[in-house]
């Protein structure tokens, strides 16, 4: 094979194994190659046989003609979903994840881990202006990982013109669009009735936050109603979506 021939199958080969969320000893083992040689043919440095080749197509669950496809791989993608609290972004995205066999990553997970705070210490302490800008860098560097995965964001990034462009450019983006009536119930579900406490237009402050935000999470590339759609059925319609 030419070596321009060796590095479009590699790449091939590794956006397969990626958008799948697979390791390289798990391809080893289903196909029988070793993780050696499938680091080499991942790198294009791989002279692969004919009969290695079709085991590892087939461990990759696809075909060596599709392996050696003269169209480039398409890079897996990241899955963002957006939605006020209480849409069900933790839910769907684990399971999401986990049907994709990619990771799931909570974006305000993560920009707490950067601040070393919590995100009612990190609020508390230095204000919503900075935690739009540590918002910004992280998904940054979250981006910059370029791998697939399911992203929770942060209710209110859609509110942040340049971050939410930036998200839209890098991600396959999802609203998880819901009632105010079940973002509210769903809070409460987990346990949390802050939204109440002393606070009796908590529900007519949701309704207007919600109204405000709509024309921005319609900007998404795909809008799943969980409010009239079990989980499993809504994450159908996500990978129906992808598909």
């Amino acid at each position: 094979m030419s070596e321009d021939v060796l590095a479009a199958l590699g790449r091939r080969a590794r956006a397969q194994r990626l958008s799948r969320g697979w390791t390289l000893r798990e391809i080893a083992e289903r196909s029988g190659v070793s993780p050696r040689f499938l680091v080499q043919l991942e790198a294009g440095q791989g002279n692969i046989s004919v009969r290695r080749l079709a085991d590892v197509a087939q461990a990759l669950e696809t075909s060596p003609a599709a392996l050696l496809s003269s169209a480039e791989p398409a890079t897996p993608p990241v899955i963002a979903l957006l939605g006020l609290r209480g849409a069900g972004k933790t839910t769907i995205g684990r399971k999401l994840a986990k049907r994709r066999r990619v990771p799931f990553v909570e974006l305000d997970k993560k920009i707490e881990q950067a601040a070393d705070l919590s995100l009612g210490e990190l609020f508390t302490l230095h204000g919503e202006d900075y935690y739009r800008r540590l918002e910004r860098e992280v998904l940054q560097d979250v981006l910059a990982e370029a791998l697939p995965m399911v992203l929770a964001t942060g209710g209110g990034l859609v509110a942040s013109p340049d971050t939410f462009a930036m998200l839209r450019r890098s991600a396959k983006t999802v609203w998880l669009r819901a009632s105010p009536e079940d973002h509210w119930n769903r809070v409460v579900r987990q346990g949390d009735r802050r939204p109440m406490t002393d606070h009796p237009q908590a529900m007519a402050d949701l309704r207007s936050l919600l109204a405000t935000r709509e024309p921005l999470y319609a900007l998404a590339d795909h809008t799943v109603d969980t409010s009239s759609l079990a989980v499993e059925d809504v994450i159908e319609s996500i990978e129906q979506h992808l598909a």
